[in-house]
């Protein structure tokens, strides 16, 4: 699947609202971080609003997580997912650090992805 630029970053901005929300509350200093980290990165715009959205809609994360991943592994592999993790570890980070539920998340992002890839490499050989 080639990817939709647009709809790769607002899913970003999912991703995003998911590790905030991950510990059960979006504090100040991850939003803090996710303006000054995508300051700027030429989708901020697109992202920010995803991110904003699913808070102000206040999905559930396992909803929003459910669909970030399908999006992202129908998607294909992406250079920007690297940055994207790395925006992710800066958020989780933020306030009082990485705890287990926004490592869970991280972690189960990143392994869900490069599972999926290598299978799908593995169905073209």
């Amino acid at each position: 699947m080639k990817h939709n630029h647009e709809k790769l970053y607002e899913t970003f901005g999912e991703l995003l609202y998911v590790v905030a929300m991950a510990d059960g509350l979006i504090q100040e200093e991850e939003v803090s971080v996710l303006e000054k980290v995508l300051a700027e990165h030429p989708w901020a715009a697109d992202i920010k609003w995803s991110f904003n959205y699913e808070r102000k809609k206040e999905h559930g994360v396992e909803e929003v997580y459910a669909k970030v991943l399908d999006y992202c592994t129908n998607a294909g592999p992406s250079p920007e997912y690297q940055n994207m993790i790395e925006v992710m570890e800066a958020i989780a980070k933020a306030s009082n650090g990485v705890d287990a539920d926004e490592k869970e998340v991280m972690d189960g992002f990143a392994h869900t992805l490069i599972q999926t890839f290598k299978n799908d490499i593995k169905g073209i050989m």
